[in-house]
């Protein structure tokens, strides 16, 4: 299960405490959409604070469910991403992180819809829209994802695409300087989900490699830019910048530090491609096939 917001912003508040601050006149994060350089940006969700000095990080992701969440730790967040001259990128989960109190796919819908939740967007938006730091707001994750892990996944495209419309105006006028983020998983249909250009300032993909997996399939390592092209291919007509919002990958020694390297560098046949995005934590869902929940996390991703 992914960490609360205050236990995962408080463990890399520690972690992170002696950390150099940003250098003076550093007073806002790089706004993760813009262009990147010769190398893609850096950033992570980061609940250990195993990136907490990583100098070239510019990029704090934060996942909050939006029924469950201590709000008042979002300043810490911003306080955390102002001392290491970072921006945030927000993912803001429709449901409480309690498996026991979740409600039905029908019931959030019509709930959203409806305006139900519209106060639970305000809360988070309305301190987002407080922030020093450059924000990007990311909701719903993974809309098109057809295997069950998330509520909102795979309803009619027309009724995501009212929701996230819904969230999106509501987010706007309590965060107006806010950026705002579609992000598919990757996978065919996605496009069905897409909700409009004046909807989506930047487009958020994730992108996993597990060795294991990649040789029971084809026989051998997959890579970095191989693992991210499909997903990729079906967005770029939309013409947005493109970040990996959810990075991982697992395996031996050789394979996790080609990925490592991969994945920082700049791709011809990637021109949209601005940032990833590195999740460092245990995958909450087992993945299809047997193999699990892989542990993504930078300390424990090296398997023997």
């Amino acid at each position: 299960m992914k960490y609360s917001a205050t236990s995962a912003l408080v463990s890399a508040l520690i972690v992170g405490s002696l950390a150099l601050p940003a250098s003076a006149g550093s007073t806002t994060g790089t706004d993760p959409i813009q262009t990147g350089t010769a190398a893609s940006a850096f950033g992570s969700y980061d609940p250990y604070g195993d990136f907490s000095n990583d100098k070239t990080a510019s990029i704090e992701e934060l996942f909050l469910p939006w029924e469950d969440v201590d709000l008042s730790t979002l300043p810490l967040a911003d306080a955390y991403a102002q001392q290491r001259g970072r921006s945030l990128l927000i993912t803001i989960e429709p449901w409480t992180w309690s498996k026991d109190w979740r409600i039905t796919p029908n019931e959030l819908r019509d709930g959203i819809l409806s305006g139900r939740y519209d106060a639970n967007m305000r809360a988070i938006c309305n301190l987002a829209g407080q922030m020093k730091s450059a924000v990007t707001i990311r909701w719903a994750q993974e809309m098109e994802d057809t295997n069950g892990r998330f509520t909102w996944a795979n309803w009619a495209p027309k009724d995501w695409i009212a929701a996230y419309k819904r969230e999106v105006d509501v987010c706007r006028k309590a965060a107006p300087a806010a950026k705002y983020m579609w992000s598919p998983k990757g996978v065919e249909g996605l496009e069905k989900y897409y909700p409009g250009d004046d909807y989506v300032d930047v487009i958020g993909l994730s992108v996993f490699g597990l060795q294991k997996k990649d040789n029971d399939e084809t026989g051998r390592d997959r890579t970095f830019a191989e693992t991210l092209k499909p997903g990729y291919d079906r967005v770029a007509k939309f013409n947005k910048p493109v970040i990996v919002a959810e990075l991982g990958y697992v395996g031996k020694q050789g394979y996790v530090s080609q990925w490592a390297e991969d994945s920082r560098k700049s791709y011809a046949e990637f021109p949209a491609l601005t940032s990833v995005v590195y999740f460092n934590q245990k995958e909450v869902w087992p993945w299809l096939g047997g193999y699990g929940k892989p542990d993504w996390r930078v300390t424990q991703h090296v398997l023997p």
